[in-house]
């Protein structure tokens, strides 16, 4: 699937290389309370540091107003990023100008130099040629490294990528790989596991997908939709009643394309949502006036296991159910783990991403266990709706596009 530079093509060795990375993490009172981008970011800057690169690292933190301010500097992750290359850090009080050169310049091969807060200038958003020539003056080489940043097209992924001989950094390389075995170029069957709770949200996800996999399994609130676009009452269930047009089209679609759309055939109730609330599985035909659809019930879990066990490869974006608060997040941690254990004895290629999925498949503790387990994003959703990444295409790389559904 790699076509375009990696790590592999480039000598490095005494080169200044630009490595765009992604340390928009969690901080509190100073700390980084969830390392798990930095840490992915670690094997990309240990490589080119062992190779005798001066690594110099740039990123965006949060999402600062009018320039700098204490509150935004990536100053506050430096700490995690020298726990993650294993080697100290010098932190430029810039990203560009007098302040970034002279950190640049006074270290030493194998060195690793963190600049300020790209969004400190406004040109950074705006994709500005200026902002990234100002970036591009600082090294040799460019590498992204940020996958999860990658459908933004803004000066540190696209502009400056075309000013500099350009190449993907190990994680981008891994999340492309694991996406393109997943629906580029697929073991089939295909499924895809959709949850959350608005189709509206996920209506150009969707419509690429049933034009693209075998199997589409749908969960959560958009599930109630579909079904309330079948005509069935689904009480005070979450359900955008005015998407049951754009539903129907997407089962047209489907249809179609010869993808079988997958909905709950039961559901676990409650006239509440709160922890330890009194709850009852119905069929989803039954489901009481007063009552709302809060998780997949066992016989859906059944069926939706078996379907997924007749695959090769699945795609997982969204819980099932309200899996934050217990007992309704049942229905998520069965199938979660189902397809964890099919992919441990080799049976499937399992691939996830987006926040509430990764939350999910945490809380069902299978994160490990899946084939690969995207932080992206919005990146990774923008791929599967066939999108054209900006951070991506300029390094010479078209995958994830739209396309018509290969034939089985």
């Amino acid at each position: 699937m790699t076509q375009f530079r990696s790590l592999d093509d480039l000598d490095v060795t005494g080169r200044i290389v630009l490595v765009r990375g992604d340390l928009n993490v969690p901080v509190k009172d100073g700390l980084v309370t969830d390392s798990t981008r930095i840490d992915r970011l670690g094997p990309t800057l240990t490589e080119l540091a062992g190779k005798g690169a001066k690594v110099v690292v740039m990123s965006h933190f949060g999402r600062p107003k009018g320039g700098p301010d204490v509150a935004n500097s990536l100053r506050q992750v430096v700490a995690a990023l020298e726990r993650a290359v294993g080697r100290p850090v010098t932190f430029a009080e810039d990203c560009i100008g007098p302040r970034a050169k002279v950190a640049i310049s006074r270290a030493r091969p194998g060195d690793v130099i963190l600049l300020e807060n790209l969004r400190f200038h406004e040109g950074e958003e705006k994709n500005d040629r200026r902002f990234a020539m100002a970036l591009a003056e600082l090294g040799d080489i460019y590498v992204n490294d940020a996958f999860s940043c990658a459908h933004r097209a803004h000066a540190s992924i696209e502009a400056v990528a075309r000013l500099l001989p350009a190449a993907a950094g190990r994680l981008v390389q891994a999340e492309l790989d694991a996406l393109g075995r997943a629906l580029e170029k697929p073991e089939r069957p295909v499924a895809a596991v959709i949850g959350g709770a608005k189709i509206s949200t996920k209506l150009e996800l969707l419509g690429n997908l049933v034009r693209r996999v075998d199997r589409l399994v749908l969960g959560g609130g958009m599930a109630n939709t579909f079904l309330f676009a079948q005509g069935v009452a689904v009480g005070k269930s979450l359900c955008e009643r005015e998407m049951a047009g754009q539903a129907q089209r997407i089962a047209a679609v489907a249809k179609d394309s010869g993808c079988t759309l997958i909905l709950p055939v039961d559901a676990v109730v409650a006239t509440e949502f709160k922890a330890g609330a009194e709850s009852q599985v119905v069929p989803v035909n039954a489901v009481p006036a007063e009552a709302m659809m809060l998780d997949i019930g066992p016989a859906s879990v059944t069926l939706i296991c078996k379907e997924l066990a007749a695959c090769k490869t699945v795609l997982w974006n969204g819980p099932l159910g309200a899996f934050e608060i217990a007992p309704f997040d049942q229905g998520t941690n069965a199938v979660a783990r189902s397809v964890a254990k099919l992919t441990r004895d080799r049976v499937l290629l399992s691939v996830a991403g987006g926040g509430d999925t990764v939350a999910a498949l945490g809380h069902a503790g299978v994160v490990g266990d899946f084939s690969y387990v995207s932080t992206a994003g919005g990146a990774f959703l923008e791929w599967l709706e066939g999108k054209e990444l900006p951070g991506i295409a300029v390094l010479g790389w078209h995958g994830g596009r739209g396309g018509v559904r290969p034939s089985s």
